[in-house]
């Protein structure tokens, strides 16, 4: 293979780990704003009825309910909350925004890469200390670790790319 096609392959590849991973921030971000509609339609699916409490349930669903329950209770009292989850999903669709500079350029753009695996890694401590902070259970606090955990695959794949593209310019 010569040059020019490694080029056009690496570049290729770049774009696609960048779309799956922008692809991934924004669909975290559209679930984070039905999340009332999703944890009601979750605790159904699980087999919870609507008078169900924690206590008439047992494992994960008795988390899925307390949540369900919570959001249901704070959202009929207080519906102006829901829009922290607007701006949450906010977040990340402007995360997701900062990618296109290196969707567009990724060699001169391999910082913002950078800066994407470094939010990754940022996650486990932020989920692991302010989980038991907030009376997270700890299986919970470990789906939270895993958005960082697989999200910094497709980055690191991607840098590794962008690192050997750039010693062909």
């Amino acid at each position: 293979m010569d040059v020019t096609d490694r080029k056009i392959q690496l570049t290729r590849r770049i774009r696609v780990l960048l779309v799956v991973f922008m692809a991934g921030l924004v669909l975290a971000g559209l679930t984070a704003i039905p999340t009332r509609t999703e944890l009601n339609a979750l605790a159904r699916f699980m087999g919870a009825s609507s008078t169900d409490t924690p206590q008439t349930t047992t494992g994960i669903l008795r988390w899925v309910v307390r949540v369900r329950n919570a959001l249901d209770d704070a959202y009929g009292k207080y519906p102006f909350l829901a829009y922290a989850n607007d701006w949450l999903a906010f977040g990340h669709f402007v995360i997701a925004l900062a990618f296109l500079g290196a969707l567009r350029d990724p060699v001169r753009n391999v910082w913002v890469v950078e800066w994407g695996m470094m939010a990754c890694v940022a996650v486990v401590p932020m989920a692991l200390i302010f989980g038991p902070l907030r009376d997270i259970p700890f299986y919970h606090q470990l789906v939270d670790c895993s958005f960082g955990v697989f999200g910094i695959i497709p980055l690191w794949l991607c840098r590794r790319s962008i690192g050997e593209l750039e010693t062909m310019i």
